[in-house]
């Protein structure tokens, strides 16, 4: 790859971002990963138009924007992650005094659209689980791993990071490190349970064969070759068994179809946010739309003479006050 050049900047102003970010900022490693890959396009996008960071404008930065919302096909949540980005950079700028200002601290945040989580109900996720080979070591092993998920919420990255003494099979917990690095508890159920105690006694010693001949390894999925899964080999492997199973939802489904279950067992809104690790109840709260979504639906299934009748009052009422 050539060097990436901005006017007056070149490659090692984004290792020292980069490194800025997490040690000033303190973000996680797959936020400095995504804002580095986002100023990776910042900076072709100004050396193309010509523009010097000393000297951009609003006006330009907003240019930019809108250039990766039609190019890009931005949704507002990941344009928002990219003014977020813009704000980082040039706020670390001004503390490498390149400039005196932040013309990003100027960019209106879009909004974003309130996008309801896709969900699956209990026979869809049985049919998907039901797909996998659990005779084979890898097919036993993503049984495991996508029980896990469902049955306890944790995010892929989460599933990713586990390590095997992580699993506490006397509480049936499981210590997860989330989003900036804080660690929680993740519940899960018997079932999850018997599938990690089976993948552990029976694949993870064969997997992890080649790689213990050369030294330890500790992670709890592991690879064909003994290495720890990754999130790109979680989201391929869940892809063909989505496709087998007839479904076209995507692994962090599990995540949605977790959370959703809780409420409708009478979970209230903070356990849920707990046992899903979020920082912020609001982002808890979308999963009450759901909720609420599959309340109206039922409301018009199964009670469509109630809807009917109100309808036909609304009609009375308007006809009664001569609207």
């Amino acid at each position: 790859m050539p060097e990436l050049k901005m006017q007056g900047m070149k490659m090692p102003v984004l290792d020292r971002f980069c490194a800025w970010l997490a040690a000033v900022e303190r973000r996680s490693a797959l936020t400095v990963a995504a804002y580095k890959q986002e100023l990776r396009r910042f900076t072709e996008y100004t050396g193309n138009n010509g523009l010097d960071i000393k000297s951009v404008n609003v006006d330009q930065l907003a240019a930019y924007l809108g250039w990766r919302k039609d190019f890009g096909k931005l949704d507002s949540r990941s344009l928002a992650k990219a003014v977020s980005c813009l704000r980082s950079f040039f706020r670390f700028t001004m503390g490498e005094g390149m400039r005196p200002d932040n013309p990003a601290s100027l960019l209106d945040s879009p909004k974003r659209r309130l996008k309801l989580p896709e969900t699956m109900d209990r026979e869809t996720v049985e049919r998907l689980l039901g797909v996998m080979d659990a005779g084979t070591p890898l097919g036993l092993r993503d049984r495991a791993l996508f029980e896990l998920i469902y049955s306890s919420g944790i995010r892929i990255s989460e599933a990713v990071g586990l390590n095997a003494r992580d699993i506490d099979f006397k509480e049936n917990v499981a210590l997860v490190k989330g989003k900036g690095n804080k660690q929680r508890f993740a519940v899960f159920g018997g079932e999850a349970e018997a599938w990690l105690k089976r993948y552990l006694e029976e694949s993870r010693p064969l997997l992890t064969k080649v790689k213990m001949a050369a030294g330890s390894c500790h992670a709890l999925f592991v690879t064909r070759n003994g290495k720890r899964l990754s999130r790109k080999g979680i989201w391929k492997n869940y892809s063909k068994y989505a496709t087998l199973a007839g479904t076209g939802s995507k692994v962090h489904t599990l995540r949605h179809s977790f959370a959703t279950g809780l409420l409708e067992g009478g979970a209230d809104l903070r356990t849920v946010q707990a046992l899903l690790g979020h920082a912020d109840l609001g982002t808890t709260q979308i999963y009450t739309h759901v909720d609420a979504g599959l309340l109206k639906e039922s409301h018009r299934k199964y009670l469509p003479r109630l809807e009917k009748t109100r309808l036909e009052r609304t009609r009375f009422d308007k006809a009664r006050s001569g609207q």
